[in-house]
């Protein structure tokens, strides 16, 4: 079953040098992009992390450091993906817990915004998860009688993605061919922010899910405990974190306008 589309939806995987989203860093990413004609158009990248690639993780995907050494870092990159995926929805395996995030971290790292405001997520996983709880080579296997040569190639992995959630709707009734259904069904909880430090409660605001405010109101701990906001920011947490808590702070406490000239002049001329 080909998916129903109203704007292109993005598949992609990352190959990284670990798993901490705020520290480690991109060593490969491969994209495919879905036009809702059904046409595709898909790139890989080998990126230079600028830093070094642990013996671990080189194990499970297979990139070392002489193998990344001459391409280009992900600040390079950053500009010519942000294009590709811009007005995109996003999809992947796993990637509402670990890719989205790390991929936005990158992305803010190299000063290129990036936010989810006008998209919505498909985290495939969480689908195989909820219906036969296996994983990627199994789920393969499962929905498409085929086994995932070169597993840990982010291309490899991105493409039979796409080929698992197409035999998902195939054969899952209950599934709706919509991308809007797709993302609420594979989000077990609604989060602020990717790493799950902020969520969103019953009524749909932000609360704290961590430390001494767990379970508080953001807004509320915002107005009674200013340094709190200080402290997150200049904290280890992810930089998205950051950026949705300064997000809310500037709902809680407006930033006051200064006049720009094109508004003294209009000011002027309704005194005349």
């Amino acid at each position: 079953m080909e998916l129903k589309l109203k704007k292109p939806i993005i598949f992609f995987d990352l190959e990284t040098t670990g798993i901490n989203i705020a520290k480690d860093r991109i060593v490969e990413i491969s994209i495919l992009k879905v036009f809702p004609n059904g046409n595709k158009e898909s790139k890989t990248w080998l990126v230079n992390p600028e830093m070094e690639i642990p013996k671990e993780a080189s194990d499970i995907h297979g990139i070392t450091n002489e193998k990344v050494v001459t391409e280009p870092t992900f600040n390079e990159l950053a500009s010519e993906i942000s294009k590709m995926i811009e007005g995109c929805d996003l999809a992947g395996f796993n990637s509402n817990r670990f890719d989205i995030p790390l991929l936005a971290e990158e992305m803010l790292r190299a000063e290129v915004d990036f936010n989810m405001n006008d998209r919505v997520a498909i985290d495939v996983q969480v689908i195989f998860h909820k219906k036969e709880e296996r994983t990627l080579s199994a789920g393969y296997q499962f929905y498409c009688g085929k086994n995932l040569e070169n597993a840990h190639s982010a291309e490899a992995d991105t493409n039979a993605t796409y080929e698992i959630l197409k035999a998902q709707l195939d054969k899952y009734d209950d599934l709706e061919n919509n991308v809007k259904f797709l993302n609420e069904y594979s989000t077990f909880k609604k989060r602020a922010d990717f790493a799950g430090f902020i969520l969103f409660d019953d009524d749909g605001e932000e609360i704290f899910t961590f430390g001494k405010y767990k379970n508080h109101k953001v807004k509320d701990v915002l107005k009674k405990d200013k340094g709190y906001f200080s402290w997150i920011q200049n904290a280890d947490f992810p930089l998205y974190t950051k950026k949705v808590l300064a997000e809310i702070k500037e709902k809680v406490f407006p930033t006051k306008k200064t006049n720009t000239v094109e508004d003294l002049q209009k000011k002027f001329n309704q005194k005349l």
